[in-house]
């Protein structure tokens, strides 16, 4: 995949728009944004980074804005469904947690590969 994301600390347009709530996020095509709140760039864990750098792609694959609308359209049909527990089942959620863990998988991610995450649940809370 192009681009080679980077990563930053928070700044006050991204403190905005996610109320300075989450550890880190990922702004295709600007960067995965640390926030310093909870711990700097360079001692962000490494599962948390390839977490967020498998939102790479999928943001790229998705033209970006198709990715931010199909994630809300999700979120709001799963938030009855679901509960608190939307956003980890959110189908892109669903592919970065499963393999966040896996320090290789982007070099053998297939292209549109969160798809085959809808039959899958996410476990652990």
């Amino acid at each position: 995949m192009c681009l080679k994301p980077k990563f930053k600390k928070f700044n006050w347009f991204v403190r905005l728009i996610t109320f300075n709530w989450p550890l880190a996020i990922t702004l295709a095509p600007f960067g995965i944004y640390v926030n310093q709140k909870y711990v700097s760039v360079e001692n962000l864990v490494w599962w948390t980074k390839n977490h967020e750098k498998i939102h790479w792609p999928q943001q790229l694959q998705l033209l970006i804005i198709f990715f931010y609308i199909w994630y809300l359209v999700e979120w709001l049909i799963r938030v009855p469904i679901n509960g608190k527990k939307a956003y980890k089942n959110i189908v892109f959620e669903r592919e970065a947690h499963f393999n966040e863990g896996n320090p290789d998988y982007l070099k053998t991610r297939k292209f549109w590969a969160f798809f085959k995450y809808y039959n899958k649940q996410y476990k652990r809370t």
